[in-house]
């Protein structure tokens, strides 16, 4: 057993385990394993799921990221994105038709867990559902959940690889350093539609998924 198949084999028990993790990842190329590992398992399980705002709270329960796995919606407001043009044939939006833009962090405990944009035809929701959306900070998710709506991915990027390309076909690893791994704000993007369970699209978001997601050891 050479030793990337030692360190691969480390990252899966590191899955099983990850609540115990408590040190700040260090600049190692153990750590970028493992860290690699976590988002790769995080990127599958937002794939499979068709609500994010849920596999963030399953995520911030599995390891510990605060007291009480309940994500939070921290409406951004004053920022305004006006939608795409092309976007409005994804939505399948007519000419004149209004369409609503929320912009909401996602927090668990003190952790901001993911930057969400997020565009919306009114119209396609009941008038209770937009007037929560629009009095309140609740995530969309849990707003829209009487939809039984899925969750269709339009692009899914890991904007940070702890290791490099080719990593595990023996590719140079990066040289360890003392000191905590940088990792940047931005670590993983998803685009996606969701769709009624009539099959009718309704929102456009774009979640982009920021480091904290693997502040195990910052509590």
């Amino acid at each position: 057993m050479n030793s990337r198949t030692i360190i691969a084999a480390t990252s899966l028990a590191v899955l099983a385990a990850t609540a115990q993790a408590r040190e700040p990842w260090s600049d190692d190329v153990a750590s970028r394993t493992q860290a690699l590992a976590l988002l790769q398992s995080l990127n599958a399980d937002l794939l499979s799921h068709p609500s994010a705002t849920l596999t963030l709270e399953r995520w911030c329960g599995a390891h510990s990221l605060a007291p009480e796995a309940k994500i939070v919606a921290r409406r951004v407001k004053g920022q305004d994105k006006p939608l795409p043009e092309a976007e409005r044939t994804t939505l399948g939006i007519a000419p004149g038709e209004a369409v609503r833009y929320r912009r909401v962090q996602l927090a668990c405990g003190k952790h901001v867990l993911s930057e969400a944009d997020n565009w919306y035809v009114p119209s396609r929701l009941t008038p209770e559902m937009n007037k929560i959306l629009d009095t309140t900070d609740q995530p969309f998710g849990k707003v829209v959940q009487a939809l039984h709506f899925r969750r269709q991915t339009l692009s899914a990027d890991l904007l940070w690889s702890p290791l490099p390309a080719g990593w595990e076909m023996n590719a140079p690893l990066p040289p360890s350093h003392q000191g905590p791994l940088a990792i940047p704000h931005e670590v993983l993007r998803h685009r996606a539609v969701l769709f009624t369970d009539a099959n009718q699209p309704f929102s456009l978001v774009v979640e982009t998924y920021t480091a904290e997601v693997l502040a195990f050891g910052r509590r």
